[in-house]
């Protein structure tokens, strides 16, 4: 009870302190950066025990410079964004979720012996209006829901163990926006976050998002038309434009979420495609390297090392103040190093596919535990979750972070050892199949990735923390 008090008298003082930001938003410098430094003195004053002093003295060096990089982009935001956009995700990814929660998520996997994750990601539907070559999503089956009182219980549990983000994937989540929305409305104080292939989003839905203001997106993108239609199908690109149009225009934040190949991996980083996205209104971008999920995946599109490499310093390259191209860019593979290697399994985050079961990652369908049968704290505890905990980090090096990708025996071992079952209702995968189409990569990535590993560590215990949020 008194953390509930407390929280929100906090979340009150963090609120009042966003107003005044966003009461500068149209005034001079010297104000907006008065009122950032308001701001910053409520973060360090609640939040000193869980961050360093020196990760809010490098905020403040930022704000003083409004002609750097990462303030052009901050004031770009604020300039274009809706301010009940701003408001709400400042509060609850900022600090309900960001500080609060996962304040509390680590409490509790340290009292309970087990992961709690910081986001969940859960599929509301497996259904989708397209039909994408090659997507595994669909390996799920062709009509599973969860139900709205399913997303609800979701979230209700989850906000009692300090889980205050949940992601959204399928299927296409917005065949179910009447339901999504209804469930931003109901839980105010939640982040909520929809990858979607942005084909459903209408004027009507843009204006229930802005009104709800919890809710942002990513759009799927695989590079310019003719590459992206010849996946998605014709007139899928130029409607996924309209949509970024729309969704500008009504001032809601997104960005696009990117799956890179052998194929793509080149055009969908070049700065031609990253300044055609920025000019839509997309702030950031989710890179996901290519895994070979579902019996019929093609390990062709796997990236070679050198592709794999050339990710790797292009998105770092693309964080650095050198760079002008106003865009945040995380590679979730090759980022391992910022968050200790694998965050699956619940260490940051798990997955709820459609059918309720209760997976480690959205890449690794195999489980013992659905949310029909037993409570989310419990499914946490499956056997599976467990061995996850037991062996993170799956390897020192946290360039090969995946039990699958670049540690592919690892999985194997934790699958057999708990009994997990394949959750794939349409073509059961073992994950011995699994694991032996990954197993000439992760051999062939191993040196690339140790010799990388060894050349940033004197860098990275030079990083100012500033630094590691944009991974310079």
């Amino acid at each position: 009870m008194a953390d509930g008090f407390k929280n929100a008298a906090t979340r009150a003082a963090f609120s009042a302190a966003i107003d005044g930001v966003l009461r500068y938003v149209n005034k001079d410098e010297e104000d907006r950066e008065k009122a950032f430094n308001k701001l910053i003195d409520l973060a360090q004053k609640f939040l000193g025990d869980t961050f360093q002093s020196k990760v809010f003295d490098s905020a403040r060096e930022l704000v003083k410079d409004p002609d750097s990089k990462w303030m052009r982009f901050i004031n770009c935001a604020l300039n274009e964004l809706d301010p009940h956009v701003i408001k709400m995700n400042a509060l609850n990814l900022g600090y309900q979720a960001g500080f609060y929660g996962f304040k509390k998520t680590q409490a509790l996997k340290e009292e309970l012996g087990c992961n709690v994750p910081w986001i969940i990601l859960m599929d509301p539907t497996s259904a989708c209006n397209l039909h994408c070559t090659g997507c595994w999503a669909a390996e799920y089956g062709n009509r599973l829901n969860l139900s709205y009182e399913d997303l609800d219980s979701i979230v209700t549990q989850g906000k009692e163990l300090g889980i205050y983000f949940y992601m959204m994937t399928g299927g296409e989540p917005l065949v179910r926006k009447d339901d999504i929305i209804k469930l931003c409305k109901k839980h105010k104080d939640c982040a909520f976050h929809a990858f979607t292939n942005g084909t459903l989003i209408d004027e009507k839905f843009c204006k229930e998002a802005a009104a709800a203001g919890n809710i942002t997106f990513s759009l799927s993108l695989e590079g310019f038309e003719e590459v992206n239609d010849g996946r998605r199908g014709n007139g899928i690109f130029d409607k996924v434009m309209d949509a970024m149009d729309l969704m500008k225009a009504h001032g809601l934040l997104f960005g696009t979420s990117i799956c890179y190949t052998s194929a793509n991996y080149k055009t969908v980083t070049s700065d031609e495609f990253l300044k055609m996205i920025i000019s839509k209104g997309v702030r950031f971008t989710w890179y996901f390297h290519y895994m070979p999920v579902g019996n019929d995946a093609s390990v062709d599109l796997l990236p070679t090392k050198e592709q794999r490499e050339y990710m790797y310093h292009r998105i770092r390259e693309l964080r650095t103040n050198e760079c002008d191209l106003p865009i945040f860019a995380m590679d979730f593979q090759n980022d391992g190093e910022y968050v200790g290697g694998c965050i699956a399994g619940g260490r940051f985050y798990a997955h709820i596919n459609p059918n309720g079961d209760v997976e480690p990652c959205v890449f690794i369908h195999y489980s013992s535990a659905n949310i029909h049968d037993m409570s989310l704290l419990d499914c946490f505890k499956q056997p599976l979750f467990m061995e996850y905990k037991k062996n993170q980090p799956f390897n020192e090096n946290h360039l090969r972070p995946c039990p699958m990708l670049e540690n592919p025996e690892k999985l194997t071992e934790m699958v057999e050892k708990t009994g997990a079952h394949s959750t794939d209702l349409q073509s059961p995968e073992t994950a011995e199949h699994l694991c032996d189409k990954c197993e000439a990569y992760a051999n062939c990535w191993k040196d690339e990735a140790d010799e990388l590993w060894k050349n940033s560590e004197d860098q990275r215990k030079k990083r100012k923390s500033s630094d590691v949020l944009f991974g310079k």
